[in-house]
C-alpha cells in the first residue's frame, strides 16, 4: 500500500476512465491537467475519433481543451479494453438510466465491470462514479470482480465508490472544485481512492462506506426533486387561484433562513434529478419499505408536461385555433439553459404529446442544431432546428418556451408571434404582453 500510495503522489499511477461523455470527459481533463498520464475508454468510436482529432462534442468544453488532449503524450483515448491491464486505476463513468418499468436499468454497470473483470490485475483500484442505488459497489460490482478474476478485495485489488457531481454549462463549479465524496467498505481502498482523488480535486470529503457514498448522492437529487416538485405542486394551485406563483418564490426567498429558493417548470431534465430518486425507491421496497415521499413528489413533477400542453390548448383556443392541424414550435430542446445536453428533457414528452394530438411540431436550439440518436425519442431522431427569423416564426400557431436559453431575443420572440406559452417566466408579470400565456 505504502507503494501505491507514493506512486500516485508522484504521479505515475496510470488512471483509465470508462465512459468519455459528461462526467467521463472532464475527469479525463483534470487528471491530464494535474500531469496524470489518463486513457480514456468508449465504445463509441465517433467520440475517439473527435478526442484524436481535437474536436469538441459537448459544446461548454471548449476546443482548446480538446486540442490540448489530442496533442498530449500523456494522455490517450481508446475503444480497445485490453488496455486496461495496464492502467492502476480504472473510474468508471457510464449511464445508469431506469427501463420502461421505470427500474434501475444496471445493463452498462454490469457490462462494463464485466470487461474489466477479464483483465483485472493485483493492485488495481476501481472506482464507480456513477449513480446508482445503495450496495451496488459492495455487492454487485464486487462479487463479479472476485468471482472472475479470482482475486480479493482489499487485498490483491481495491474497490471504492465516488459519485460524480457535475453541472454541465455551470462556470461557477468545475470537476476540480466541486467536493468530492469517497466511500469505500474497507481501510485499503479507501485511503488508496482518497489519495487518488485529492490529488487533483481542491476538497475530498472521506466517509465510511460505499453505501453511504451511493446514498449521499442519491439524497442530494431526491431533495431537489422534492423541492422542486413542491413548488411545481404550488404553481398548479397558484394557477388556479390566478396568483403569480413566481411574485410568491420571489416574496418567501427574502426571508434570510429557513427558505430555500426552487422555482417550478415544464418538467424535469438533466441525468439525475428524474431518475434518481427511483434507485432508492427500487432498493427500499427490498426491504419491505415504501417511499411515498419520494414517489409523489415523481408523480407531480412527471405531470408537468401535461400542464404545458393543457395551457397550449387554452392559449390556441383563445385563437379559435384547435390543436389538431396547428403549427407548434418548441423553444429549447436542451434540459437546462445554454447547454448542449437533451437527457431526460422535457421537451420531448411536451412534443410527443402534441404530435398525439394531431400537431405539426417543430423545434428551434441553436445548442442542438438537430436532434441526435438517443435511448430515447428515436421518432424525433434527425430532426433540425428551424432558423431564427422572423418570416419562419411568425408562420407558427403558438410558441412554446420551455428551455429559456439566454441567447435568445425574447422581445424579437413576442414581436413575431402571435401566441406564446411561457413555462419558464420569461415574460415577468410588470411587463404586459397579451400575446403571452403563463404554463
Amino acid at each position: 500500500m505504502e507503494k501505491l500510495l507514493n506512486k500516485v503522489k508522484d504521479k505515475e499511477f496510470k488512471v483509465g476512465i470508462i465512459g468519455l461523455g459528461y462526467v467521463g470527459l472532464p475527469l479525463l481533463w483534470t487528471f491530464h491537467k494535474h500531469a496524470f498520464s489518463v486513457t480514456g475508454f468508449d465504445v463509441d468510436e465517433t467520440k475517439i475519433d473527435l478526442i484524436n482529432s481535437g474536436q469538441s462534442y459537448i459544446k461548454h468544453f471548449s476546443s482548446v481543451q480538446m486540442i490540448a488532449l489530442s496533442e498530449s503524450d500523456r494522455c490517450s483515448v481508446t475503444t480497445d479494453f485490453s488496455k486496461l491491464v495496464e492502467m492502476d486505476a480504472i473510474i468508471i463513468c457510464v449511464p445508469t438510466p431506469l427501463d420502461h418499468h421505470r427500474e434501475p436499468d444496471m445493463t452498462y454497470v454490469e457490462e462494463t465491470t464485466q470487461t474489466i473483470s477479464k483483465f483485472l490485475r493485483k493492485d488495481q483500484l476501481v472506482v464507480l462514479e456513477s449513480t446508482t442505488w445503495p450496495g451496488t459497489t459492495d455487492h454487485l460490482m464486487k462479487d463479479i470482480l472476485e468471482k472472475n478474476s479470482g482475486l480479493t478485495v482489499g487485498e490483491d485489488f481495491y474497490l471504492a465508490y465516488s459519485p460524480e457531481r457535475e453541472d454541465p454549462g455551470n462556470l461557477d463549479f468545475q470537476t476540480q472544485t466541486i467536493p468530492k465524496v469517497v466511500g469505500a467498505s474497507d481501510e485499503k481502498s479507501r485511503e488508496l481512492s482518497i489519495m487518488l482523488y485529492s490529488s487533483v480535486i481542491d476538497k475530498v470529503v472521506p466517509v465510511s462506506s460505499a453505501k453511504v457514498a451511493e446514498s449521499a448522492k442519491l439524497l442530494e437529487n431526491i431533495f431537489r426533486s422534492v423541492n422542486i416538485a413542491l413548488v411545481n405542486e404550488m404553481k398548479l394551485v397558484m394557477d388556479a387561484m390566478d396568483i403569480d406563483i413566481h411574485e410568491v418564490i420571489d416574496a418567501a426567498a427574502t426571508k434570510p433562513f429557513g427558505f430555500m429558493k426552487f422555482t417550478p417548470g415544464p418538467g424535469l431534465g438533466g441525468h439525475c434529478i428524474p431518475i434518481d430518486p427511483f434507485y432508492l425507491s427500487w432498493k427500499a421496497r427490498e426491504f419491505g419499505l415504501s417511499t411515498r415521499f419520494i414517489e409523489l413528489a415523481g408523480e407531480v413533477n412527471s405531470a408537468m408536461p401535461q400542464f404545458v400542453v393543457n395551457k397550449t390548448l387554452l392559449a390556441l383556443n383563445t385563437f379559435g385555433k384547435a390543436i389538431k392541424g396547428s403549427r407548434i414550435l418548441i423553444l429549447g430542446i436542451a434540459y437546462k439553459p445554454d447547454v448542449d445536453d437533451m437527457r431526460e428533457s422535457p421537451s420531448f414528452e411536451i412534443m410527443d404529446k402534441l404530435q398525439k394530438l394531431g400537431a405539426k411540431v417543430s423545434y428551434y436550439d441553436s445548442w442542438i442544431p438537430t436532434i441526435p440518436k438517443s435511448r430515447e425519442h428515436m421518432n424525433w431522431f434527425g430532426l433540425t432546428s428551424i432558423d431564427w427569423n422572423k418570416e419562419d416564426i411568425e408562420n407558427f400557431d403558438a410558441v412554446i418556451i420551455v428551455t429559456d436559453h439566454n441567447e435568445v431575443n425574447y422581445e424579437e420572440l413576442a414581436s413575431w408571434s402571435t401566441c406564446i406559452v411561457d413555462s419558464r417566466n420569461v415574460y415577468k408579470k410588470e411587463v404586459k404582453h397579451k400575446n403571452v400565456f403563463k404554463a
